[in-house]
């Protein structure tokens, strides 16, 4: 990614979900240390919180539709898409959605060092 999309960045922020997989370290573990090296020179990487990403997100709309539809076995795509659009459409209509807990304040403190006082 950064020699196909952004050779000539200097700096390149990534923000990424707290994955062990997701480490400075894991470039090391790729590549030789003297390709790792440059890579790990240019990226600026902002951790977001272990229970508030995206991910989190669609992980647990994932768990309702399994719940919700996953009772049956669907015999092909084009019947499964249609299911899921049905229960998206009705699970959409319902307002459900997450229940955030860390607010703006709860970051401030917690990842202060990313929030400089003037």
């Amino acid at each position: 990614m950064l020699d196909v999309d952004f050779p000539d960045a200097e700096v390149v922020v990534l923000v990424m979900n707290n994955l062990n997989t997701h480490k400075i370290g894991s470039l090391y573990e790729r590549f030789l240390a003297d390709v790792a090296r440059p890579y790990v020179e240019r990226l600026e990487i902002h951790d977001m919180p272990k229970h508030g990403g995206w991910l989190n997100a669609a992980e647990s709309e994932f768990s309702v539709l399994t719940v919700q539809c996953g009772d049956r076995r669907i015999g092909d795509l084009a019947t499964f898409r249609c299911a899921v659009r049905v229960w998206q459409d009705a699970r959409n209509a319902t307002g459900n959605g997450m229940d955030w807990q860390f607010t703006t304040a709860d970051a401030r403190i917690k990842r202060k060092r990313l929030y400089p006082q003037c």
